[in-house]
């Protein structure tokens, strides 16, 4: 069955779709707290706790809802094992390095289990192996790789032939006792311990700046101000980039579906390495379980009609399990940096009072965790031990250098790539929920053509720095290939790092 047919399914992940968040005013008046932290998602929420906790005055502002963004939109798997890493972390950090990496995430995943057990958190949390797999000849050696890496490291994990799925697998590597949960439902008990801990929380705020004079303070669109001690940036891309930031790190895009099957699903949580990806895990719904399974990574803004990426997970679905009914379809994105290594720290060199988290590939659990405890640590003046590894004043030669070139000359070619295009379309050839570049009063811009029947139209120059927007069909999204940004139909924005809306042409309202 084709994603064309089934368009009823909206683009809203089960997670958010399974469980309701409390909802918070946005921010009327101006405020002063010890730590100001702009971005309401996973990372900001669990620095928000631990820092209440510790007796810190809090303050966390959301520019739309919370958890909205990455954490609304992930998998959800509580590991260490993120992809082939391990072995190309050893290559260009050294051992010691990559130990302290997978030392970082395990402390991470430590302190999420303990804190749902401790607590009783209903949260769907089950202790489950990990897998990585390829299905292919090309990808056997890249596994006997991280495997050898697994052993340099003292990772508990074991190599392996066959896997208790249909996957064609010719080589497996398992990284034992990890998790996975329901992300919301423990966002949720962090929630309410923030407010018991006399944290204030607000949604719909967006963050414009920051003033630096005494101490920082964050200026909102809404023209209020948040004076504070520290300033904590956890929104993505940092909506305050002294350090341009946004030029070091690339946003990919993948995709997820979501469904029932009359073929069990076996124990654990498998990703394979191959150049489509494929990632699978259950969850517990209604006494039901459900299949989760995700894939098919791009670059933001640049490839082929999103649609088909649901289409292809969908395909990938059927010829797994004997049946498979899909509910759910959903998309996320995530930064990576140069090195492939997150940036936890001060954003300005010897300046402690702003302190930001991103780049944490697509392994936002557990790299939430580690942001949050060393950003705590930060803040009251305490050592970490992985202050140093984390610091996003590194520059590692190789590859960040190679990768700084690539990135930015990938954002060259689209910078003036979109401006030489030339649509093809007009509004008036639109159907039914459509979305596309077209020509409006003889220049470029974009229209959605709405299920009602309006037009939409705006202009598709990113308001971060003017790149061209494309229409994301899949998730009826404006995206930009340049530094990732995100707009609505209407071009509201939904991610940065642009802060303004993309302009609007013409619009036709209920």
């Amino acid at each position: 069955m084709s994603y064309q047919s089934k368009n009823s399914i909206t683009p809203e992940p089960f997670w958010r779709e399974s469980t309701k968040l409390a909802s918070f005013s946005s921010l009327d008046h101006d405020i002063h707290v010890d730590v100001a932290i702009v971005g309401g998602g996973i990372t900001g929420i669990s620095t928000a706790y631990l820092l209440a906790k510790n007796g810190v005055k809090v303050a966390l502002i959301e520019a739309n809802q919370l958890a909205n963004g990455t954490t609304g939109h992930t998998t959800a798997k509580i590991t260490a094992q993120h992809d082939l890493i391990y072995n190309e972390y050893i290559q260009h950090f050294g051992e010691e390095k990559a130990k302290l990496y997978y030392d970082s995430h395990t402390e991470a995943k430590n302190f999420m289990t303990q804190l749902i057990n401790e607590h009783n958190i209903n949260c769907d949390y089950s202790a489950q192996d990990a897998f990585l797999y390829t299905t292919n000849n090309r990808g056997i050696g890249k596994i006997e790789k991280e495997f050898e890496a697994y052993q340099k490291l003292g990772i508990d994990g074991q190599y392996l032939k066959d896997l208790p799925l249909k996957l064609r697998t010719k080589a497996a590597l398992s990284m034992k006792d990890q998790a996975q949960f329901h992300p919301l439902e423990y966002v949720s008990f962090l929630i309410k311990e923030i407010i018991a801990h006399e944290g204030i929380i607000f949604e719909d705020t967006v963050a414009m700046d920051i003033e630096k004079e005494n101490n920082p303070t964050v200026l909102t669109k809404n023209n209020r101000k948040i004076s504070a001690k520290h300033v904590v940036i956890t929104s993505h891309f940092p909506f305050y980039d002294s350090r341009l930031y946004f030029s070091r790190m690339y946003a990919d895009r993948s995709y997820v579906i979501a469904g029932y099957s009359n073929q069990p699903f076996p124990k654990g949580m498998y990703l394979s390495i191959d150049q489509s990806p494929r990632s699978l895990r259950s969850a517990s719904y209604n006494d039901r379980q459900l299949i989760i399974i995700g894939g098919e990574k791009h670059k933001t803004g640049q490839g082929m009609d999103t649609m088909y990426h649901y289409e292809a997970l969908e395909d990938f679905a059927m010829e797994t399990f004997e049946s498979f009914d899909v509910q759910y379809r959903w998309s996320a994105q995530d930064l990576t940096t140069l090195d492939k290594m997150p940036y936890i720290g001060p954003l300005e060199n010897n300046n402690p009072s702003i302190l930001f988290a991103t780049g944490f590939k697509k392994w936002g659990m557990t790299t939430s965790t580690v942001a949050a405890h060393l950003i705590k640590d930060y803040v009251l003046g305490e050592t970490n031990t992985y202050s140093e590894l984390y610091s996003p004043s590194r520059f590692v030669s190789d590859p960040s250098i190679k990768q700084f070139i690539s990135t930015n000359s990938d954002v060259a070619k689209h910078l003036i790539g979109g401006k030489l295009e030339q649509p093809t379309k007009n509004v008036d050839e639109l159907e039914s929920d459509e979305g596309s570049v077209v020509t409006w009063h003889g220049k470029r811009a974009g229209a959605y053509k709405d299920t009602d029947g309006h037009i939409h139209v705006v202009d598709t120059t990113c308001t971060h720095l003017g790149c061209e927007v494309n229409w994301n069909h899949g998730d009826r999204t404006w995206d930009c290939p340049c530094h990732g940004s995100r707009f609505g139909y209407d071009g509201h924005v939904i991610e940065g790092p642009a802060k303004k809306p993309l302009k609007t042409l013409h619009s036709e309202k209920n």
